[in-house]
């Protein structure tokens, strides 16, 4: 049965020394929402679409190794990192820990010490420091909703809405310009930047993630707004 404190929680499981299955197994028994990658390249790829909450990666991935993946990983995503590697010293766990990630386990792991480590690391808060540029900027408005750039945080009613990084600044990108329809493109440039070579899917992916935790569908948009064969903006502009 689904551990109600998990439900939803997106893990991305990178497969390399540990058994996959099994581990895939487990997670979703646990009530994870679980995607995998068989290399690294497409771990970053599912990574920038799916926009996980942790990913389990190991050490020595075909073209590209477990610590430069966190690396790259970290140029798009503050998701946690857990690495797994094969007699990893103390050297090696410095460097992981260095390239950006949040815990480290020897291979082989012994499946429920590994969802007890994964569980134990998505719990914790993960503090979202806010840019300079915006610092002490006011709060965004849009109907009942409320972006507080300064804080990185968003507000419906009295209720705050959790949202990941990369949601928050896709959001607050679309709020700083009401009624301004961003193509799919302009946003991947504004969120993930012009060198990110990403497929312009992910921006549809982000916003079906943030119209539910904002409690709208496709068919009741009070916040962001679809410009059909456009793209997104926030505001009616009827």
């Amino acid at each position: 049965m689904p551990t109600a404190n998990r439900t939803g929680t997106r893990a991305l499981l990178v497969d390399g020394t540990m058994t996959g299955d099994a581990v895939s197994h487990h997670l979703v028994r646990e009530g994870f929402e679980l995607h995998r990658a068989a290399t690294a390249d497409s771990a970053l790829a599912a990574a920038a679409v799916v926009d996980p909450d942790i990913v389990i990666l190991s050490s020595g991935r075909r073209g590209l190794d477990g610590v430069e993946l966190c690396r790259r990983l970290r140029h798009f995503s503050d998701c946690y990192v857990l690495m797994v590697s094969v007699d990893a010293d103390e050297l090696d766990v410095l460097t992981g820990l260095s390239a950006g990630a949040d815990g480290f386990m020897n291979a082989p792991v012994h499946l429920p010490e590994l969802v007890a480590r994964v569980g134990a690391i998505t719990r914790r808060p993960r503090a979202l420091c806010a840019p300079a540029t915006a610092r002490c900027r006011p709060a965004l408005t849009v109907g009942a909703m409320s972006v507080r750039p300064s804080a990185r945080e968003v507000w419906l009613g009295e209720a705050l809405v959790v949202l990941t990084r990369t949601e928050f600044d896709l959001l607050v990108t679309l709020a700083d310009h009401p009624l301004v329809t961003f193509t799919r493109r302009a946003l991947v440039q504004a969120v993930w930047g012009e060198a990110a070579a990403r497929n312009e899917h992910v921006v549809d992916v982000h916003v079906g993630h943030i119209r539910h935790k904002l409690g709208d569908t496709v068919d009741a948009q009070r916040f962001i707004r679809t410009v059909r064969g456009l793209g997104y903006r926030i505001g009616s502009g009827e």
